[in-house]
């Protein structure tokens, strides 16, 4: 711009020297003074340091941009006006049109970005430009300014043109700058790691996510280099698995995409999925730790028990079930095993001390088995407390067998640091020979030998023999027939008198259920019983004998009571208030008349329903028994806890006290113990008129039950010994209080 106004301000004064103009003078030295101020305020400008958005400023500097323009403009203007007009030399036309013509040019050029600037110095220019020529009288000079105003208006229409490629070009780096930095910010801020390799497999971009991922692998700058080399190395240095870096190369070289899981070195798993678009490749680290993790612990939880951490049942079956197979197919001659190991009385052990007393015993029997058993054994957990073991090889271990070894590893009690339990196991055992039999049938054959180790007392192994699946067909056609004959109603109802010991009368019968196969003959309660308690009809026989019972008891004196039992299985599956309840109903019974007996096992089994259920029954006035005592736990606490009414001494402490004085001791000893506590006291067992002296000699029990009153009785045979032992009752009263009199004097 100075360079222009002064070479302006030359030809001037050069045309003012030859036609002696001093009017053409004083314009060159105002081309030397407007040039020079407007240099002065533009290096001002650049001085200043303008914000992007201070438009008052911007406003302010563009208006003093403008009227240095318009002066200099002016200035043109009136220099070719005059040169025209007022000169008339052939130079000083001539130099002021071109100089004028080529600012005009260059105003279009420089300044197009500011419209009014453009329009104002072309108005300026083009308005001297115009008078000069059509005005200075020659008829070339008016035509040509008619040529010269259509190029002026066409420097205008350039300028707009410039101008608008200016603002486009502007607006679209804006956006590029917008978009750039949009894409940097996602690239930078998203979860999972980025890297972009170029045609030649480098590494073009990568953000901060994937440089991180880098550096677990391979230290260093990754940026620029060779992917396929990086990896490589951080293979050769084991960072990374072998097989996972070449997987991951084959998948970038085929151009395919695909997914590849990498281990890194901190423990952390990585996605890598790969995609191509044309020469490029585009490469996503996701982080999977947590998912693989999860991953790994559903595969755990589904092959292995959470506490023990031995393998499931599942997971035991598919390894076993292999082994078998491969038996089958290259016929051993090394025999195999399988045992079942449970543990003796473990719902005692959690009941009486809590779970996780009783978890910490599993976990214990776990470890215990590991040490014995070894590397050569499969030991899992079935569930619950029950174990099972196998091994290819059964060969002696130390001279001993498995269970013998296991057996003298539980001889020891188990120390649980503020607990010293003292646990013992019962085993079941099958040795696999070349035969056919599948996992399911081998776990048949030693549940059958474990039946019988429990049967056998407990804390001892039984080894299947052929005998025992005899038993274990015949038990299986009990089940079958016993559930269809008590919906047939099959059963009978038999009573056993129980009888007040100081008046001889029958205060109570015993209401027990009879089954009479009409094949098998005569089925022992002791058999059947639980046979109803595993297949769960246990319940019905118990609803069936005590509507029944009740509605028997009804034809009998009003001091006659009837005694139903109830198992541990109707505490758990069944309403037994409702039982009670609708067997009272429908029998017309004073529930004062009926007493339930419960054995301490079934307490103890079901001690919270059991608690609740009995309390609510002896609130409408009807007896509670305690069973079979002293054959259970014995646990005293169970006396005061619940609502008893009655103690029944179990037969084991009444057989020997005709021989044994201390067992008489004995049994008189826990006599007092039920009186101390207000409970009525019966001796089961009793068959000799012997035990019968002792027993009202020596002891307080009120009540005698057993065969020397009579066997258990049908209804019209035990409602005549009711009435018969009455009426004897009757006749020996005098004599029976005499004796009584005399003993307490």
């Amino acid at each position: 711009m100075l360079l222009g106004a002064l070479s302006s301000a030359l030809v001037s004064a050069v045309a003012g020297i030859e036609s002696g103009s001093y009017v053409l003078l004083a314009v060159a030295a105002c081309f030397v003074v407007v040039g020079v101020l407007r240099n002065l305020d533009m290096k001002a400008f650049d001085a200043t340091r303008l914000a992007d958005d201070d438009v008052t400023a911007a406003m302010g500097w563009e208006l003093r941009a403008t009227v240095g323009a318009a002066v200099i403009a002016a200035l043109y203007g009136f220099w070719m006006a005059y040169s025209f007009l007022a000169v008339n030399t052939a130079f000083a036309e001539m130099s002021s049109l071109s100089v004028t013509v080529s600012v005009l040019v260059g105003v279009a050029g420089r300044n197009f970005a500011i419209d009014r600037l453009v329009t104002l110095q072309v108005v300026l220019m083009s308005l001297g430009m115009a008078v000069g020529m059509l005005f200075d009288g020659a008829l070339h000079t008016a035509m040509l300014s008619v040529v010269l105003i259509a190029f002026v208006f066409s420097l205008r229409k350039v300028s707009a043109n410039i101008r608008a490629i200016l603002l486009r070009a502007v607006h679209g780096r804006i956006e590029a700058t917008r978009l750039a930095s949009e894409l940097d910010t996602a690239l930078e801020t998203m979860q999972h790691g980025l890297c972009m390799l170029d045609e030649h497999g480098l590494i073009a971009v990568a953000n901060d996510r994937a440089e991180q991922v880098f550096a677990t692998m391979l230290p260093g700058n990754w940026n620029g280099r060779p992917f396929a080399a990086m990896i490589s190395s951080a293979s050769a240095r084991g960072a990374i698995p072998q097989h996972s870096a070449s997987q991951l190369m084959d998948t970038v070289q085929t151009g395919w995409g695909g997914k590849v899981v990498l281990r890194l070195p901190d423990g952390e798993y990585c996605e890598v999925t790969v995609s191509s678009r044309q020469d490029k490749t585009v490469l996503l680290f996701e982080d999977i730790t947590d998912r693989v993790k999860a991953e790994e612990r559903i595969n755990y939880m589904a092959h292995y028990d959470t506490l023990t951490g031995l393998p499931n049942r599942a997971y035991f079956a598919e390894q076993v079930d292999a082994d078998l197979d491969r038996r089958r197919r290259t016929q051993p001659s090394e025999p195999a095993l399988l045992m079942i190991v449970d543990i003796d009385d473990f719902k005692h052990v959690n009941d009486t001390m809590g779970h996780l007393i009783g978890d910490r015993v599993l976990i214990e029997t776990s470890e215990r088995l590991g040490r014995v058993l070894g590397r050569d054994s499969l030991v899992a957990r079935m569930g619950g407390d029950e174990f099972v073991v196998y091994r290819s090889n059964a060969a002696l271990r130390d001279g001993k067998t498995d269970a013998e070894a296991i057996l003298e590893a539980f001889s020891r009690p188990i120390d649980l640091g503020d607990e010293v339990l003292s646990v013992h196991v019962s085993i079941g055992e099958v040795t696999v020979t070349r035969t056919k039999d599948d996992l399911d049938a081998l776990l048949t054959k030693a549940d059958l030998a474990l039946y019988k180790a429990k049967a056998m007392g407990k804390g001892q192994a039984q080894t299947f023999r052929d005998e025992m699946d005899t038993d274990y067909r015949y038990r299986q056609r009990l089940k079958a027939d016993l559930k269809q004959a008590v919906q047939d109603g099959a059963l009978t109802l038999v009573f056993q008198p129980i009888v007040d010991l100081r008046t001889r009368r029958v205060v109570s019968c015993e209401a027990l259920a009879r089954w009479h196969h009409p094949e098998l003959g005569s089925i022992p309660p002791s058999l059947f019983i639980p046979i109803a308690e595993e297949t769960g009809i246990i319940s019905d026989i118990s609803a069936w004998v005590l509507a029944s019972a009740t509605a028997e008891c009804r034809n009998w004196p009003e001091d006659v009571s009837i005694s139903v039992n109830i198992s541990a299985r109707d505490f758990r599956n069944a309403d037994v208030g409702a039982m009670v309840h609708n067997a009272l109903t429908s029998s017309g019974l004073k529930p004062s008349r009926l007493e339930i007996e419960v054995t301490e096992t079934a307490v103890i089994e079901e001690r919270t329903a059991a608690m609740e259920i009995l309390g609510r029954l002896a609130e409408q006035g009807i007896g509670i028994a305690l069973d079979d005592f002293g054959t259970g736990y014995s646990s005293l606490s169970y006396l005061q806890a619940l609502p008893f009414s009655k103690l029944k001494i179990d037969r084991s402490f009444v057989m020997d006290i005709a021989q044994n004085p201390r067992a008489m001791r004995l049994l008189s000893n826990v006599a007092q113990l039920g009186k101390d506590i207000n409970l009525t006291v019966t001796a089961e067992g009793v068959e000799t008129e012997e035990q019968l002296s002792l027993i009202a000699e020596n002891s307080k029990v009120d009540q005698i039950q057993g065969y020397l009153f009579g066997v258990p009785l049908p209804r019209r045979e035990v409602a005549e010994l009711i009435d018969r032992m009455a009426a004897r009752a009757s006749q020996d009263l005098p004599q029976t209080l005499l004796a009584a009199n005399r003993r307490r004097g």
